[in-house]
């Protein structure tokens, strides 16, 4: 199980291998971080002003890795000025974003201010992460999504 967790690792890493060179910016500031999940509140608003386009996807059920009611899947999520992606864990579902354009606000269960990611920035999202994003800028916020994703949900789940 663990050398199919570090495949999985590399062939997520790898989306980001092609011609990007993200920093590993726009995380919580080490005195903030509240890893027992006592940052910032869930918040209800719905979705708003968001686009979420599915760019590719594979069936890791039928790769050497075997990992079976999988998909990995790249994202392209537009958020408008505004714009709300809604509350939502990543308890079943680790990601990579990457921020193409603009900014936009995470407020996150571990940490106890909101983390401003700005284009050129990328974060991990693990299954300790419960997040919302609003885009607080005044242009489109444009982010790149890599996630391995249970293959029985929504392909547009946020």
């Amino acid at each position: 199980m663990r050398s199919r967790l570090a495949s999985i690792a590399v062939l997520v890493a790898s989306v980001f291998a092609l011609g990007i060179a993200a920093a590993q910016a726009g995380g919580c500031p080490a005195d903030k971080l509240r890893p027992g999940g006592n940052g910032q509140a869930p918040s209800s608003a719905a979705a708003k002003g968001v686009t979420d386009t599915v760019i590719a996807q594979s069936d890791l059920g039928k790769e050497p890795i075997g990992l079976h009611d999988r998909q990995f899947r790249l994202r392209r999520l537009v958020i408008q000025p505004g714009g709300i992606v809604p509350w939502h864990s990543h308890g079943n579902r680790p990601a990579l974003i990457y921020v193409v354009a603009g900014e936009v606000t995470e407020y996150a269960s571990t940490c106890a201010v909101p983390i401003v990611h700005r284009a050129g920035d990328a974060t991990a999202e693990t299954h300790a992460t419960a997040h919302w994003w609003k885009n607080t800028g005044s242009t489109p916020a444009v982010l790149l999504s890599a996630d391995l994703f249970p293959a029985h949900d929504d392909a547009h789940m946020m």
